[in-house]
């Protein structure tokens, strides 16, 4: 068993909070089912989307290494991709969307390695290995693409999410799951989407990782490019389906202009998309992006940055004027005029600058929360950043002075100087008390007991993000999904039905192969009269080898199955296009 993953650079440098979600890709657990059903898909995905695709597309699947006749292996991949700078691994399904993001700001492809069953060979809910190898890796391959999923990341792992986010995650998570398994029972399936549709109607105010993965949804997985009248497929999406590929160039989508309204555009991820979004061009993406994030707390901070922190209960960070960032779980804020005064986190939370922990500051010394004043002192134009060392002493702001400090918003900090910290530029960015009370109005916040008063500096708060400053200050190894993949079950019927599929892929590899083609063909079509997709290769090798007798029983057969099983009809002439096109071309 094939237990390691392919090493890269990028990898290695990658957090140990990303390396948790990482698993290895056992190669040999593919099928010979599972590699028919990737050939074929991809077969037919390149035949199709020659046409209609963004041109990087067939570019980039010779760049990365991707292979129309194998299930990609994540070793051969990562040398590859390791020259365009990037790196794949493998993870199981979906990973919480933050981790997603924050893979793509490290250049990371992030590829669930698993492959949909045969029964879900045009479309599936869960992410697959067609969906992640075939969608997202070649369009890489393209150098500003590249850079607007890298910049997406960045600034999408920082967006701030609510708790009803988590919860529809996992929600859809479990839906996904359930759809892709086998015989998983209607009544369960029926549960499972019940529930997504309650927390998708009752989606309240979107939160900023709501808003940014509708981008991600309307872009980098259904995303078309071009003019609204003529537009290229290049969303991940679209191209790892073969059934929405075609549907989504028919007249029954509706083509958008792509802009920043997209953020407001839910979608529901086990449907065919009603309306698509059409980019003029890649770094029309980047625009967008750039407009999107101007409207985060990562940018605005302010009182709304806090606010937004409080709501989604999960660690976060604001930044002050000085540089000074507190990262922590922000349970309080106290307004004065519509701005914050003072700010309290509960539970663990360090104090960094320029994203590196502080020394002394961590979560250690800081185990029970923090709470600091921000703004300018009452009656002062000047902020304490910005005074020079005489108008400190003036102030009385100075080591071993008993002193009273009066904030606007009536918070008042009392005690006795112990030291200050400064940044780069100079600015006292922390000073700690001893004895100290600090109030609001009547209200004590802190008082003398509790040792020493540690206050940040800062007249305002100019970001606030998800997620810590510096990642090595918390312990994040903690994802424990609350479902896991489900393989597909194996029967003695499943058993002969993979051998007969090993064997005429051997034949087709020049291999060593146990039986005939006849002899396979003869026994997929007593034992197995509901299979298609092995009679659709027993064909194409028939009429490749001028064997007109097979190929009319095997073509004959597949007629039979079209009767039967209606719904696959369409699968069986698609296939049947390729193989006959293909000879008579």
């Amino acid at each position: 068993m094939n237990t390691t993953y392919e090493t890269n650079p990028l990898i290695e440098r990658l957090p140990k909070h990303l390396k948790q979600f990482i698993k290895p890709q056992d190669y040999d657990e593919y099928t010979p089912i599972n590699q028919a059903v990737w050939r074929y898909v991809m077969r037919k995905n390149v035949d199709y989307l020659g046409k209609v695709a963004h041109s990087s597309y067939l570019d980039g699947l010779r760049q990365t290494g991707i292979d129309i006749e194998s299930i990609p292996n994540m070793y051969g991949m990562n040398r590859i991709l390791k020259e365009i700078g990037w790196a794949a691994v493998a993870v199981d399904g979906f990973i919480p969307p933050n981790a997603f993001m924050e893979f793509q700001a490290y250049n990371v492809l992030v590829i669930a390695s698993d492959i949909r069953q045969l029964e879900h060979i045009e479309y599936t809910p869960a992410p697959d290995i067609i969906h992640e190898g075939a969608g997202h890796a070649p369009i890489i391959a393209n150098p500003e693409y590249a850079e607007y999923l890298r910049r997406f990341g960045e600034i999408g792992c920082k967006a701030i999410s609510s708790a009803h986010d988590y919860e529809m995650y996992e929600a859809i998570r479990l839906l996904s799951i359930l759809k892709e398994a086998e015989d998983t029972p209607q009544a369960e399936i029926e549960a499972a989407e019940k529930h997504v549709d309650e927390l998708q109607n009752n989606l309240g105010e979107l939160s900023e990782m709501a808003q940014i993965r509708n981008l991600h949804w309307w872009t980098v997985e259904y995303g078309l490019i071009g003019t609204v009248d003529n537009p290229k497929i290049y969303g991940a999406g679209l191209l790892s389906s073969i059934g929405e590929s075609a549907w989504c160039m028919t007249d029954n989508v509706k083509k958008l202009p792509y802009d920043i309204s997209a953020a407001n555009q839910s979608f529901d991820i086990t449907k065919p998309q009603p309306q698509l979004y059409v980019t003029p061009d890649f770094a029309h993406l980047n625009s967008v992006l750039e407009e999107f994030a101007n409207k985060m707390a990562l940018r605005t901070g302010g009182l709304s940055g806090i606010q937004k922190l409080i709501k989604s209960k999960a660690l976060g960070t604001i930044e002050l004027s000085t540089g000074i960032q507190i990262s922590g779980v922000f349970t309080n804020v106290i307004e004065h005029e519509g701005k914050p005064v003072y700010v309290q986190t509960t539970g663990k939370t360090a104090l960094s600058y320029r994203e590196k922990e502080l020394v002394g500051h961590g979560t250690s010394y800081h185990a029970e929360g923090f709470g600091s004043p921000i703004g300018k002192l009452k009656g002062i134009n000047l902020a304490i950043e910005d005074m020079s060392p005489r108008d400190l002493r003036a102030y009385d702001i100075y080591e071993g002075e008993q002193v009273t400090l009066e904030f606007e918003g009536d918070i008042t900090v009392s005690g006795e100087i112990i030291t200050g910290s400064r940044n780069l530029r100079g600015e006292i960015i922390l000073i700690s008390f001893k004895n100290c009370t600090v109030k609001h109005k009547d209200t004590v916040l802190f008082q003398p007991e509790w040792g020493t008063y540690d206050m940040a500096v800062g007249k305002k708060v100019i970001s606030a993000f998800s997620g810590p400053a510096d990642v090595n200050s918390f312990d994040m190894i903690s994802h424990v999904p609350s479902s896991k993949t489900i393989k597909q079950k194996k029967s003695p019927e499943r058993e002969e039905l993979e051998t007969l599929y090993k064997n005429v892929r051997n034949i087709r590899e020049g291999k060593h192969a146990e039986i005939t083609l006849k002899e396979a063909f003869a026994a997929v079509s007593a034992n197995h009269p509901n299979d298609w997709l092995l009679s659709v290769e027993i064909a194409e090798l028939a009429e490749k080898e001028h064997n007109s007798d097979l190929t009319d029983k095997v073509l004959n057969h597949l007629e039979k199955v079209k009767m039967s099983r209606p719904e696959v009809a369409h699968l069986i002439a698609n296939g049947l296009d390729l193989i006959f096109d293909k000879t008579t071309a």
